[in-house]
């Protein structure tokens, strides 16, 4: 072995812990040592059009028109099995950070109500996007004006209403039912009509086919501003703005709920190393706060609120609980 001086080994061994610490240090300072190499995937389990696909595309442009992602992005839409089938194609992809899921509350009911065997943990919180507003709406000519109304009719005779919703035991079912709870009615005694989509959902309540409307407001703006549908209940914990300044929320309503909550976020597989979670920890936050995601959010009647990966786990868990308690509630599990 050739002999080194004794500054040479000082060289050396300098030399080995900056390389030994410099990941750390990099993630640390927001630049992660980590970045894609390879084509990235947006996973969605929702077809095209709708607000879920909207924001994956929004966030596939933002990343490749700021090059904050040289490799290509994909979007892909995998629709069926209750979104199992997005799901199971991102956990097949294990610590691989190329593979992300555009996320929703469909992950905790698959997973409570049996129809999927893995659990939200099976992958990895990357970031809260989003809050969509999930109202109650009436026909325009209804004789329910608020909640007051709906809640003394559910009451009186629990057949007497019937609800459209998008399925049985989702989210939008699900914050109607707490606010059922919350007001005094029996929960599991909600009439549901269940259709395949906001469209039908709309063309029946506007036929009188079904009393109250369950949905996401994005879906049901323009006809409140052309004057055929009336907003009686707000899913939030405060007033929102734009068309839906006028309309109140449950807690205004006297009842002491917010529903649960009709998040939007990203999610990769299980396994994702420190510095791949940074890369997509600063990646995402900065798309969140560029002018032309907030300009989409805010025409889509989206309500941002970005959390980094470790603050959305948080998230998630108490989000979780609350579906679990709505769905004991509503008798779809115990």
């Amino acid at each position: 072995m050739r002999y080194c001086g004794t500054g040479s080994w000082r060289q050396v061994m300098v030399l080995m812990v900056v390389l030994a610490i410099s990941p750390v240090a990099s993630v640390a300072n927001g630049q992660p040592a980590w970045r894609p190499d390879k084509p990235v995937e947006l996973t969605l389990a929702t077809v095209g059009g709708g607000n879920s696909d909207k924001i994956t595309r929004l966030a596939q442009k933002i990343l490749q028109d700021r090059k904050w992602v040289t490799t290509p992005i994909v979007v892909s839409n995998r629709t069926g099995g209750n979104q199992t089938l997005a799901f199971n194609y991102v956990f097949q992809h294990p610590g691989d950070a190329h593979h992300l899921l555009l996320s929703n509350p469909v992950l905790f009911t698959n997973e409570l109500s049996g129809v999927s065997p893995r659990r939200y943990t099976d992958l990895t919180p990357l970031a809260l996007l989003v809050i969509e507003n999930t109202v109650l709406t009436v026909r325009a000519g209804s004789p329910i004006r608020n909640m007051t109304d709906l809640v003394r009719l559910l009451k009186a005779d629990p057949e007497s209403v019937s609800f459209a919703t998008p399925s049985r035991g989702g989210q939008p079912h699900l914050s109607a039912a707490t606010a059922m709870k919350a007001a005094g009615a029996d929960p599991r005694k909600m009439k549901l009509v269940v259709f395949k989509g906001s469209g039908e959902s709309t063309t029946a309540l506007l036929g009188g086919h079904v009393d109250v409307m369950v949905a996401s407001s994005g879906s049901i703006l323009n006809y409140v501003q052309a004057g055929q549908m009336r907003v009686i209940g707000v899913a939030a914990a405060q007033r929102v703005g734009g068309v839906l300044a006028t309309a109140p929320t449950f807690r205004e309503q006297g009842i002491n709920a917010t529903g649960v909550a009709a998040w939007r976020g990203f999610h990769g597989p299980k396994g994702l190393t420190p510095a791949q979670i940074a890369f997509w920890d600063e990646a995402l936050a900065k798309v969140t706060d560029t002018a032309e995601w907030k300009k989409n959010l805010e025409e889509g009647d989206l309500t941002q609120q970005y959390l980094r990966s470790r603050e959305f786990a948080q998230f998630i868990e108490g989000e979780y609980a609350t579906t679990r308690a709505a769905m004991v509630d509503a008798g779809l599990i115990k």
